[in-house]
């Protein structure tokens, strides 16, 4: 079939709108614009909830230059009363908006949580750089190196772990 015969059959296949109330198209459908003649589900829920007669004056009465944001809402609309036939879309936002609360409240506890480990961290870098200048202070004598093995004695402990925390403040 040729690139013409095609289009020609394409431009009396009737719009979802008028097949499926059973009316010819003509070509100054108000509805074909908005609703081909494949896409009939998208028809079939508006037609259902709203009605074509309807739907036909909502989209008279919005400018040209926006009848089709308002025909994607009205399929917006009527699908989301199809799902919801008491909220609608209503009900799909506030599900959304209480979401988003929820998502608000879970980044402000991780936020706490980072702000915590940040300061434990600190904590322990410095008890680290204490650890670190009492150890550059103190000489080590070479009989607490055995071959390369580090050991400890009882006068070598820098701090008493028992009583650290507590002498420095530290409170759990």
């Amino acid at each position: 079939m040729s690139s013409q015969a095609l289009t020609r059959t394409r431009a009396h296949q009737p719009c979802a709108a008028c097949r499926m109330l059973r009316r010819r198209c003509d070509s100054n459908c108000m509805l074909a614009p908005y609703f081909p003649g494949d896409e009939a589900e998208k028809f079939f829920g508006v037609h259902k909830v709203f009605g074509a007669s309807n739907v036909i004056r909502m989209i008279q009465m919005v400018e040209e230059s926006k009848k089709e944001d308002a025909v994607k809402a009205i399929i917006y609309e009527a699908t989301s009363r199809l799902r919801d036939p008491v909220y609608g879309s209503a009900g799909t936002i506030f599900h959304l908006q209480r979401m988003v609360e929820e998502l608000k409240m879970q980044v402000e506890s991780m936020r706490a949580q980072v702000v915590q480990l940040q300061e434990q961290r600190n904590q322990l870098l410095g008890i680290l750089m204490n650890v670190r200048h009492l150890d550059s202070t103190s000489s080590v004598n070479d009989s607490k190196l055995d071959g390369g093995n580090f050991m400890l004695d009882e006068d070598s402990m820098a701090y008493d772990p028992m009583t650290f925390f507590t002498e420095n403040g530290w409170t759990f």
